[in-house]
């Protein structure tokens, strides 16, 4: 099958913004595209690229070399649903998983139809290992054909990605064909974009997969199959163990 990624120069599927401050080594960071837009070209993809952009211009001018990487649900989509009836985990799928978990940001953008987020994006993130994401910023970004759907990115995304443990820019992106050519399309991703680098350069994500890790509720198994220890201090396991 085609590999998960699209619409980026290289094998990789990686874009480099470098920041030019002389021989000042500079801190790199990572940014995952998640993308479920279906046609070629999508303007979900546009969106989400577009903040990226920002983004990545906005690191540089703080000395932070930013990769992006993009993840195109559209290629991996049989390999999700795979894995939603059967928890058969492809090696592309893998691989996606691999970017997720990696990403010290993401950027989720989405189609919306009748009334609600692609039935492709939803499925992705039902697929993921619930610890995978924990503590990452996200910005999240959607379009439709109709002002009418707005809503939709605050009324039900937040609430998933919320259940994910991320932690969600104040600023959310929402398109429709109007704001194409409105300057305040700029302006909040803009906004959106520097939320979200204020959040990496804070260190909010490697603090919470750190010093509070272990003030999660993990699964057996879970965050890449490193979550394998049993803790038999809690009252199901003292229950169980008759104590």
């Amino acid at each position: 099958m085609n590999a998960p990624f699209d619409g980026l120069p290289g094998d990789s599927g990686e874009v480099l913004f470098a920041p030019d401050h002389g021989a000042t080594a500079p801190t790199s960071k990572t940014i995952a595209i998640v993308t479920a837009g279906t046609s070629d070209p999508s303007t979900t993809t546009m969106l989400a690229n577009r903040v990226a952009d920002a983004a990545a211009k906005i690191g540089a001018q703080q000395g932070i070399e930013v990769t992006i990487r993009m993840v195109n649900l559209r290629l991996v989509a049989a390999d999700i649903m795979t894995a939603l009836v059967s928890q058969q985990v492809s090696p592309a799928l893998e691989a996606v998983s691999d970017i997720m978990r990696d990403a010290d940001a993401i950027i989720a953008a989405t189609p919306v139809y009748k009334a609600g987020p692609s039935g492709l994006f939803t499925a992705f993130f039902q697929v993921l290992d619930n610890d995978l994401l924990i503590g990452t910023p996200v910005v999240l970004a959607a379009t439709a054909g109709s002002p009418r759907h707005a809503l939709v990115v605050d009324d039900q995304l937040r609430g998933l990605f919320s259940y994910l443990r991320t932690i969600t820019v104040p600023t959310s992106i929402f398109a429709e064909p109007a704001d194409w050519t409105s300057n305040d399309l700029g302006k909040r991703a803009d906004r959106a974009a520097t939320e979200l680098i204020a959040l990496v350069t804070g260190g909010f994500r490697e603090s919470v997969r750190g010093d509070a890790w272990g003030a999660y509720q993990h699964s057996y198994g879970s965050a890449g199959g490193t979550e394998l220890g049993i803790s038999l201090d809690s009252d199901l396991m003292r229950l169980a163990t008759g104590g």
